[in-house]
Parts: structure tokens; sequence; C-alpha cells
């Protein structure tokens, strides 16, 4: 096995061991972007001191005993990827836009601040959708991320970039932000595993807003372990963040989980129209070995699960039109006083200075929120939309009654081609089908991979996804890595 190869856990193991040392194994990632990431473009930057603070970490090594080196944080010296719209201070975090190109983070995101307090070294910052609208990552200002499985295929979005870095071991484990399932699918997509928590249980101050009552900062990594390793260390309260709820940290919890008489809810309305045969036998096949592994498998009903992407897509625009209104090229962006030799006046300014920095899908997306929220329009959109939110919560509360966790498709698809969806939004959204009621509800979710399925005479990876009640990440782990080891799907790029 490459060093690159490691997964957090074993990479910890070894590094507490003594077995390989920190600059190693951020030198081993480094060689794999410098060969991989030219023509898969996952970083938009890596930065240069990496290597020297791995050094940093190593020296702190040779200073302890064996002793001290086995209390070391689970993430002493892990090599991280981090999507760009979560802030390093002294870093660009340009959010994917031209609108923030030059911006330069003048603090670190609490989640950043977790991270080097555990001793975590970061790679470099990752491609993404404009301010993480899209689900391909073909909306990035800076030209789009390949799929590491098939580089002709996107590779989900708008963590895309950090799902490939992870997929294409460019990294050991990676942060994302999901607002609408942007690090599930692509986690899908690359076949990886990409796990968004529960609304408030991670602070998002330091990351760039997209819709505030929606998004939150998860992980992306090669195993579900990994994935737990990551959220434990940014999970808890925050004082720059009032819905980050208080008393709402993570212990890792050592276990051999199994899958016996764990209660498995099936929701009927996830399978059907509009899901892709293939897709379904691979998801099918998964449960089946569940139920022989000892999992009780019930079928449920969430009978406003097909109002939830409508619902979303009203909502989200909404919250996008308010959080976007401050990049107006005063504040953020580029300024320009004059067109065409003359002077122009404020309304130009900020109309000039928008339309320059905002790509077509954030500018889509402003002009659907702006619109629902207009005098005349709010009530019979946005108002009605949160009412059927309190009806997909609470179907998803009466179906927690009788199960431990709910499990069916990520996405409806596996990564699909480039331009097969980039000009028809619609069909863009409906990729997102089944992740944005967990959203909607705040719910902690996970999408472990659970087979492939051929397409072009290639092998493409298809995703579980497993849902938990609220604050129940501990059950939600637990499920997955049991289902992990029954499912049994290699690691290796396919």
């Amino acid at each position: 096995m490459e060093i690159h190869d490691l997964t957090i856990a074993e990479a910890g193991d070894r590094i507490r061991k003594k077995d390989v040392s920190v600059s190693e194994i951020v030198s081993s990632c480094r060689a794999v972007i410098a060969a991989q990431d030219p023509a898969l473009h996952a970083y938009l930057e890596v930065f240069d001191d990496a290597q020297t603070e791995a050094e940093k970490r190593d020296e702190d090594l040779a200073r302890m005993d064996e002793a001290e080196r086995r209390r070391l944080p689970p993430l002493f010296g892990i090599p991280l990827a981090i999507k760009d719209n979560i802030l390093i201070r002294g870093r660009c975090a340009s959010a994917g836009s031209r609108m923030l190109e030059n911006y330069t983070a003048p603090y670190d995101a609490t989640v950043i601040t977790k991270l080097k307090n555990q001793g975590a070294v970061f790679l470099g910052r990752t491609n993404m959708d404009e301010f993480a609208m899209g689900g391909s990552t073909e909306h990035s200002a800076f030209g789009p991320t390949k799929n590491p499985r098939d580089p002709a295929r996107v590779p989900g979005g708008s963590s895309g970039g950090s799902a490939a870095a992870v997929a294409a071991d460019m990294c050991l484990g990676a942060l994302g932000s999901d607002t609408g399932g942007s690090v599930r699918q692509p986690a899908s997509f690359c076949g990886v595993v990409g796990m968004k928590p529960t609304y408030g249980r991670v602070s998002r101050h330091g990351l760039i807003p997209m819709a505030a009552s929606l998004n939150q900062i998860g992980t992306l990594a090669k195993t579900a372990e990994d994935a737990e390793i990551l959220f434990s260390a940014i999970a808890g309260g925050d004082d720059f963040d009032a819905t980050a709820v208080k008393d709402r940290n993570y212990e890792l919890e050592v276990r051999n989980y199994e899958l016996k008489n764990i209660r498995v809810g099936v929701p009927k309305e996830y399978f059907g129209k509009g899901l892709d045969a293939d897709v379904e036998a691979v998801i099918r096949g998964a449960i089946q070995k569940m139920e022989r592994a000892g999992a009780e498998i019930h079928e449920i009903s969430l009978p406003h699960a097909r109002y939830a992407l409508p619902a979303y897509y009203i909502i989200a625009p909404c919250e996008i039109s308010a959080d976007l209104a401050r990049f107006d090229g005063m504040r953020y962006g580029g300024r320009r006083s004059e067109v065409g030799g003359r002077s122009i006046n404020l309304y130009e300014f900020y109309a000039n200075a928008r339309a320059e920095g905002f790509g077509s899908e954030v500018k889509r997306r402003i002009m659907l929120g702006t619109y629902a929220l207009s005098a005349g329009y709010y009530d019979a959109y946005y108002l009605k939309a949160q009412k059927v939110r309190r009806l997909v919560r609470d179907d998803f509360e009466r179906a927690f009654e009788k199960v431990d966790v709910i499990a069916g498709p990520t996405a409806p698809t596996p990564a699909f081609a480039f331009g097969e969806r980039s000009h028809d939004p619609l069909s863009m959204y409906l990729a997102d089908v089944y992740t944005v009621a967990v959203n909607l509800a705040g719910l902690p979710a996970l999408s472990l991979p659970a087979g492939n399925v051929a397409r072009d005479q290639v092998s493409l990876p298809v995703g579980l996804q497993m849902i938990a009640p609220r604050f129940r990440e501990n059950a939600l782990f637990a499920s997955a890595k049991a289902a992990e080891k029954i499912l049994s799907v290699s690691r290796a790029l396919l």
C-alpha cells in the first residue's frame, strides 16, 4: 500500500507508532496532486507551506515519548483539503467565484481553528460550484473538476473538488459544505463517504453563506470511520454562531459495530419513476445484504417526499437572494467607477459589479429568490414552501418512531457526462431529489459507497444514503460502519 492510500485512522496509528512521518504522508499526497491534479482540477490552490507544516509536526513528535504520542489527537499530522468557501486566515477564499477572486480571509473559520488545534495539515483549497450553487462543479468560475473514476464525467457538486481529491488520494480527508446534498451527492458520484451533520451540530462561523437555514459544513473521507473522526473534531457549540447548539460535542467510541437488530426504514417513495434501474438494483442489493446481516428492514412512507424538491428550490433561492446581497462591489468584488470613459451612478456601479462578478447559476437563483420574496408572491411561494418544509420534517419524525435509520439512494443516477445537464437547470436540480429533504428537516445523513454500475464500459460508483434523527450521529455512524463491512466496496479507483 502506498502512503497516500492510507485512511485517516491508519495514518494516525502509524504516525503515533512512528512507523511513518508526517512529512512522508504529506509529501506522498503532494506527489499525487502534482501527477493527477493538472488533469482533474480538484484544487484551486495547493498551499506551498504544507511541507513546512509537516516538518513542524515531525519536530513535535521527536520531543514526545511513547505515552505522549498515544494521547495525540486523531488528526495530528493528517493532510486535509478544504473547500474554497471555508475561511483559512491569510488565504484566498473565492467560493469558486470571480466576485471573491482576490478576497483574503481575515480570520479562521471555527472548524479550521478546531482542526489546527488537533495538528492537521492543510494541503490546499478545493474547487466548487460558484457560491456552492450547482450539482456538478461545472459552475465554478475557474473551470470544472473532473471525476477521478471517469474524467469524462462530473464529480458532482457543489463539493466536487473535495470529493475528487479524496477519491484520487490527493488528501486523506476533506471538508465540504452541504446545503441540499452538496457533500453527499459528490461522495456518491466519486465513490467516497460524505457526511452532513445535524443542523446546528457544527459551527458555520467562517463559512461563506449561501442559505442560512439549510447549509452545514460536512466531511468527505475514504471510510465511515474517517468521516466520523473528522466530524468529531469539528462538532460542538460556538459563541460566534448562534445556530450552533452548545454542549453538542461528539465523542468517538471504539466498538465492533453490527447490523443485528438495527431497524432500517426504506421509504417506498424513493423507488420508482426517475430512479435509474441499475442504481435501484445496487441499492436494493445493499439493503438485502444488510437484512442478511441481521438488520430489521421496514418499508416506511414519507408521503410529502415528492414536495421536498420544489419546496427547497423556493426556500434556498430566497435565502440566497438575501445572503448574497452583501456582494455588491462595494464591500466585496471589483470596483469600476467608469464605463466607456464616463462616470457611473450608484445603481450602475452595483449592477455592473454583480453582472460581472456572478455567474449564470448564481444570477438565476438570486432572481428566483427575489421574485418569490417580492410583494404579492411571498405568501404564494415562500410561505407555502415553509409550510411544506414542516410537513416534510413531520414525516421524518413519525418514521423515526418506528426505525433507527432510513436508507435509500443518494442520487437517482451515477455521475453524468459533462454538458449533459448544464444547459437544463431543471434536470440538474433533479439530481438533488433524495438529498434536499434532509436539509429541510435539519437531519444528519451520510452517503456510503454501495456498489457500481456500468456506463460506456466504465464502472461508476453508487451511493447508499443513510439518514438518522436529529443529533443522533452516533446511530448514523454505527449503522454506516456496520453496513460498510458487509458491502465491502473497494476504495481503489475503478
